[in-house]
């Protein structure tokens, strides 16, 4: 890619149509001039007389869910919504992450002994990545 920064990741797959898609991201975000360089490193390296193809190039689209290990990395200490497999849907901070599971904390109102009226705590839940259907990050307008 450009001198100016590397790709942290792609992730690209072959559909039954004869369509590839490749998504790239960055934590700095990626610009069209990326999506355009690795389309052409991409197509250089294919052979359309041998088969014919779709090619597209483009960035993980915000708000959709994540696909690899490095958007959690990338998005640690930001907000996420998690939906689990058994339909719980939460949201909080991303925490942390490796390879295994990662952690959000939440706020969840609980009644503490001794107080009339619920109060906000925040609370650590781990996952590992079998227990979800997805993560992706909260667009926040605030």
């Amino acid at each position: 890619m450009a001198e100016r920064k590397r790709l942290l990741f792609s992730r690209g797959n072959c559909k039954p149509d004869d369509k590839i898609v490749v998504e790239i991201d960055h934590a700095e975000g990626v610009w069209i001039e990326d999506c355009v360089e690795l389309s052409r490193f991409i197509e250089s390296k294919l052979n359309r007389e041998e088969e014919d193809y779709e090619l597209e190039v483009g960035s993980a689209g915000i708000g959709q869910p994540f696909k690899v290990l490095q958007q959690y990395y990338i998005h640690i200490g930001q907000e996420v919504e998690v939906m689990t497999k058994d339909g719980r849907k939460l949201s909080g901070i991303l925490k942390d992450a490796d390879e295994e599971k990662f952690t959000v904390t939440v706020q969840k109102k609980v009644k503490l002994e001794g107080t009339k009226r619920p109060k906000l705590v925040e609370e650590d839940e781990t996952f590992t990545y079998e227990q979800i259907k997805y993560t992706k990050y909260l667009i926040s307008f605030k």
